[in-house]
């Protein structure tokens, strides 16, 4: 199959399972498309597929970078399309998994994103001072003006580009053949699945996993950006207990879920599919029958 398959959808409704099942039939290579699992030593509270769950299938940009190292919606841009081709190339199908949305559309869609400019300090100025340099440099600006960040992001924008950040080209236009596969359960399910997924996280040793980076002292971006540990430092810190710092996680896990829904029903054509948790193979079976229809088209 000479197309490109991304695999959406939230936390506990079988992603990982479809994308080694699909791997199987159809010669395929799994791409992450998750901005927390590129790191190391973020296993159990990103869900990283384990080394027994890749039943051998080659699995790409997992475990690439430290959490100290810095690593941007650019950067994954510029790898994951460099895998596609040569997965491409080597007759095989690339099959992207994960939630992260704009890793997704940065990927497959003609985007072009530069390296993220570096920072001025901008503490001197007012709101509407702000707002008027940037309005000097960007007079098609949509940006409100008391959205002081997303303000000095365009004024860093441009000063590192050389061009007002109204004219970024951003595109709907594909760059691959792709086929886009959600899937999806009800809100009632997904709610339970993902409490119950946290349980198991605790279960399976999270509480030691954050521990340990807690103690090294480490909060860059990688580590307070995905759900699961920022939560549990509040603990660790004493302003919270154990139960409520829980509670956090699976109540911010079912928030973000909620947000997933809603950003890729806005920003793709989604083909979804309920995962059916009794019999998953019957849920997959449907998939690969959508898919050879597809391919035929």
């Amino acid at each position: 199959m000479n197309k490109v398959i991304v695999i959406v959808g939230p936390t506990g409704v079988g992603k990982t399972k479809l994308s080694i099942e699909l791997a199987k039939r159809l010669k395929g290579e799994i791409i992450n498309a998750d901005s927390t699992q590129v790191y190391k030593d973020l296993d159990i509270a990103t869900a990283k597929v384990t080394k027994e769950e890749m039943e051998n299938i080659p699995h790409h940009l997992i475990d690439i970078k430290t959490v100290e190292e810095d690593y941007t919606v650019y950067h994954y841009q510029q790898d994951s399309r460099k895998t596609i081709e040569e997965i491409l190339n080597n007759q095989k199908t690339p099959i992207m998994v994960g939630g992260t949305g704009l890793y997704i559309k940065a990927s497959l869609y003609n985007y072009r994103f530069e390296e993220e400019p570096k920072k001025n300090n901008y503490d001197s100025f007012s709101n509407d001072e702000l707002y008027e340099m940037l309005l000097e440099r960007d007079p098609n600006t949509e940006i409100h003006k008391n959205n002081r960040k997303r303000i000095e992001r365009a004024l860093d924008y441009y000063q590192f580009n050389k061009e007002p950040l109204s004219s970024k080209n951003k595109s709907n236009e594909l760059l691959y053949d792709t086929i886009f596969i959600g899937l999806t359960t009800s809100r009632e399910q997904l709610y339970e699945k993902i409490n119950n997924r946290v349980e198991e996280m605790i279960d399976s040793g999270l509480l030691e996993e954050a521990k340990k980076i807690y103690d090294l002292n480490i909060r860059t971006k990688a580590v307070m950006t995905p759900i699961g540990y920022k939560e549990l430092f509040e603990y660790f810190d004493g302003y919270k207990t154990l139960e409520e710092s829980v509670s956090l996680i699976k109540q911010r896990s079912r928030k973000y879920a909620k947000r997933q829904y809603t950003w890729f029903n806005n920003q793709m054509s989604i083909n979804w599919f309920e995962t059916n948790y009794e019999n998953f193979n019957k849920t997959v079976e449907e998939i690969i029958k959508f898919l050879n229809k597809n391919s035929k088209e």
